[in-house]
């Protein structure tokens, strides 16, 4: 796992920007933190590195927004999920398995249904304009977009 502090909400959204510019068809992102932290701010950074024109917003009582960019984003909010049963409602492996990429906030909560492949992202409050993002992957794919990504 690799961390990193940033002290400002644009340092944040230019790390999630990179990253969107970095993302490839298929990749599968999980943010974790707690309410406050800057998921979404994260995830809206990220689309705009995807080129996604629309304003993104938390699906939190739709679960899922889908958006077309350089490549389709398929963002999940499952904030509101109380049993991971509750997303059969939703194709969601067509979407973790599919043509886009997909970012799902509160990935946590729906953990035995991730994918075996993710990139792990936890945000954490550290102070009013201060977190700390910590990045860990589950492959080597993953792996070699953290250090590219922190450049290490």
């Amino acid at each position: 796992m690799k961390c990193i502090t940033v002290f400002s909400e644009e340092e944040t959204k230019a790390l999630a920007r990179k990253l969107g510019k970095m993302t490839k068809n298929g990749d599968v992102l999980c943010l974790i933190g707690d309410l406050g932290t800057g998921k979404t701010t994260f995830t809206k950074a990220f689309a705009e590195g995807l080129e996604v024109e629309d304003y993104v917003t938390s699906p939190t009582f739709t679960i899922l927004q889908e958006y077309e960019g350089r490549l389709p984003l398929y963002h999940f909010d499952v904030y509101r999920i109380r049993d991971v049963n509750e997303m059969q409602d939703i194709p969601y492996d067509e979407y973790f398995y599919g043509d886009g990429v997909t970012i799902i906030e509160w990935a946590q909560l729906v953990e035995e249904i991730l994918p075996r492949d993710y990139l792990k992202i936890t945000i954490r409050y550290l102070d009013i304009e201060k977190r700390e993002l910590c990045f860990k992957a589950t492959n080597e794919y993953y792996q070699k977009q953290i250090e590219e990504l922190l450049e290490i």
